[in-house]
């Protein structure tokens, strides 16, 4: 399998992230990376939108030469592939949790975490909008108080003892506020120190580069 990514944007960083988890607990997902240069407009030739209509990364390329386009989908259809060591718990309940706080972290944090970025500082170059900033710096706030409240428990990370896809898509969109050097955790203890904890995990140290 190939996948088609792009070190810093946040949707491949979550996958690369998850790659990098399964590894370290044994399980090589045989995943070859393949970085698409945004910057050369490289994800907008015949030749990646082919791969995805929508010219987005990441794209994981299967066996049979066919194609996930969704990060999410892509994480999911690794760990029905490699169900040894699965990071998703099996217990219905537990899963349907683990997957709820991913698309809580998802719709409600990383959405306008990327907003907030690309009005601040665009690695794009998208011109400053301080107004579209503030007011995603605004809209995340809620999800930021769930989680703040959600490891009151003193859970490790953010659905347990273990990373989860939830922790790698919540990391990924961090690293694109320190690649701005933006804070927004403003005084979430908790939320500050599960960023440091992750960060020091091998998986955080082999793929995050800010």
């Amino acid at each position: 399998m190939k996948l088609y990514m792009v070190p810093l944007a946040p949707n491949p960083t979550k996958v690369m992230l998850y790659i990098a988890e399964r590894l370290e607990q044994g399980v090589d997902l045989g995943v070859e990376q393949i970085i698409v240069n945004t910057v050369k407009g490289h994800h907008k030739t015949p030749e990646h939108i082919e791969r995805n209509p929508f010219g987005t990364l990441p794209v994981l390329q299967l066996e049979d030469k066919s194609y996930l386009i969704e990060s999410l989908t892509i994480m999911l259809y690794l760990e029905a592939c490699f169900p040894h060591s699965a990071l998703l718990p099996k217990e219905p309940k537990l899963r349907a949790l683990a997957l709820e706080i991913e698309r809580i972290v998802d719709l409600r944090a990383a959405v306008y975490i990327g907003q907030f970025a690309h009005a601040t500082r665009s690695p794009l170059g998208r011109p400053p909008d301080p107004a579209a900033a503030s007011n995603a710096a605004t809209s995340l706030q809620p999800a930021f108080d769930y989680l703040e409240t959600m490891l009151s428990d003193n859970r490790q990370f953010l659905t347990g003892k273990k990373p989860s896809l939830a922790d790698f898509t919540l990391q990924a969109s961090c690293q694109f506020l320190r690649f701005i050097e933006a804070d927004l955790f403003g005084e979430r203890h908790r939320l500050r120190s599960w960023d440091e904890r992750f960060r020091e995990t091998p998986a955080g140290r082999s793929v995050l580069k800010w």
